[in-house]
């Protein structure tokens, strides 16, 4: 085995190399910053480089790799649990659970992993809110016992009532443990305020649904949904092309497809409402902060210059703007930062995030709002904007560092609709920023009226607020508070 190096380091072990003197003789520089890189100039192949079909109709992205005896192989399934009745959230899950963890026709779940063990392979399902997938890793001397292995889990599954009874218990076990940490309240109360009460996305399993379903609903929702139309398979491994393809076809072939399923999800009926909502949750001595309001739908011509902006906001590590200021200069929170959401299917949410003291929580989110209106206020300088596209630039060629995550990335290109050559001329659009275009999307896209302050902890001593440099100072300076009432884990509404 190997351990891999990040392009960056890659680029100074090429560079060290490069001074030292074909004599022999080093010329070693004294400091790293000394060091002088080549140009980076990573060239991703094309999609239609990968890209094939089966005589099925199932779309394949293959690519060979021969550096290690390794084969992987991801299948996409067009299966989410957008699709649950909303009387049954949480099946698709448990599908894609018990997909791998349920047995297949030939094999009980023991004999189904003791196969699996035997391989030394890994073998993963499951189905999440808008996709599903089954992965399979091991040596590619055992290709032909792999495929016949994903077969069995994905046209022959057996959902083993013992396994499926377990399942759902550990679901309700979960459902319980929602609000034990500060983490997964803030999450998903986020996303209620930014996406609404009645939106899938928003459709948490519950007792009472978990209880609903039922084996027969599995088989059902596994007829309607796992079949070749609903499938992209992308492959890669130590084998040669032409002859996998073969095997593939053999392996799925005379498997009919069945109806198809959509292709786009529901947007939200929702407008969030701006004000400050305070969440309380006992025994805690750090509260977490959310700010922001919605983003956009991906697809913009004025994606790249955001990607932009939120880099130099809080997105780009040590050099952004929020981790300086937030956590290196006032030490006041150890993970902080921003995302500006460009959704696939519909508008994503902006936000940043801390988390801090409870008696510093005011303090800080004052200063988040404070670098929100900075951008929108002042022109960046270029040596904000240079930095920022350099970080995305240089860590571009890691998205790629194998050749699965190349496919995946294509197979997710096609999944969610976007255009093949988009990563081809991904560090060209970057490249493209500049500070007036920062100024000119921070004034039309981020909206201090609009904004949405989110914390949870300790909501009396969060509001109060009472740090040193601004003992005055409480949420209630930042707008209307409305304290939100914890929900209760076993059904998600509000106590």
């Amino acid at each position: 085995m190997f351990t891999k190096l990040n392009t960056r380091m890659l680029i100074g072990l090429v560079a060290l190399t490069a001074t030292v003197r074909a004599d022999g003789i080093g010329s070693i520089p004294q400091h790293p910053n000394d060091l002088k890189y080549p140009k980076l100039d990573y060239q991703l192949p094309p999609a239609s480089e990968f890209h094939a079909t089966l005589a099925n109709g199932i779309t394949v992205f293959i690519g060979e790799d021969r550096m290690l005896p390794t084969f992987d192989l991801t299948v996409t399934l067009r299966a989410a649990g957008a699709f649950d009745p909303a009387d049954k959230a949480g099946l698709a899950s448990l599908v894609g659970e018990q997909l791998r963890d349920g047995g297949t026709q030939d094999l009980t779940p023991e004999e189904l992993d003791e196969r699996i063990e035997f391989l030394a392979a890994r073998v993963s399902s499951r189905i999440g809110e808008t996709r599903g997938s089954v992965t399979v890793s091991l040596l590619s001397k055992d290709i032909d016992a792999a495929l016949e292995l994903v077969i069995d889990i994905l046209r022959y599954p057996r959902f083993d009532e013992d396994r499926f009874r377990l399942a759902k218990e550990r679901q309700l076990q979960n459902i319980k443990r929602r609000n034990d940490s500060t983490g997964s309240i803030e999450r998903n109360e986020w996303s209620f305020l930014m996406n609404g009460e009645d939106h899938f996305s928003n459709r948490y399993p519950t007792t009472q649904s978990i209880e609903n379903i039922r084996r027969e609903d599995l088989i059902r929702y596994h007829h309607r949904y796992i079949h070749p139309g609903n499938m992209i398979i992308a492959v890669a491994g130590d084998f040669d092309r032409g002859a996998m393809l073969k095997k593939l076809d053999v392996a799925f072939g005379g498997w009919p497809a069945g109806a198809r399923a959509p292709k786009t999800f529901a947007a939200p009926n929702h407008e969030p409402t701006p004000g400050v909502y305070l969440l309380q949750k006992d025994e805690v001595n750090q509260g977490r902060v959310s700010v922001g309001h919605l983003g956009i739908k991906r697809g913009s011509p004025d994606e790249f210059p955001l990607i932009v902006m939120n880099g130099i906001l809080g997105a780009s590590g040590f050099r952004s703007r929020l981790v300086a200021k937030v956590r290196s200069d006032e030490g006041l929170a150890y993970n902080t930062g921003s995302r500006f959401g460009q959704g696939a299917y519909y508008r994503g949410s902006f936000r940043c995030w801390f988390q801090s003291k409870s008696g510093s929580c005011a303090y800080a989110t004052r200063i988040v709002l404070d670098e929100i209106a900075r951008l929108r206020n002042e022109m960046v300088s270029q040596a904000d904007v240079d930095d920022t596209v350099a970080y995305y630039v240089e860590s571009f060629p890691q998205r790629f560092e194998t050749k699965m995550a190349l496919l995946r990335t294509y197979v997710s290109d096609m999944y969610t609709g976007r255009d093949s050559s988009y990563w081809q001329t991904y560090t060209d659009n970057l490249k493209r920023v500049t500070p007036q275009d920062v100024l000119r999307v921070s004034k039309k896209y981020l909206h201090p009226d609009k904004l949405v302050i989110l914390a949870v902890g300790d909501t009396e001593v969060i509001a109060k607020g009472g740090h040193d440099k601004a003992p005055d100072l409480g949420f209630d300076s930042f707008g209307k508070v409305t304290r939100l009432p914890l929900r209760d884990p076993t059904t998600m509404k509000r106590h």
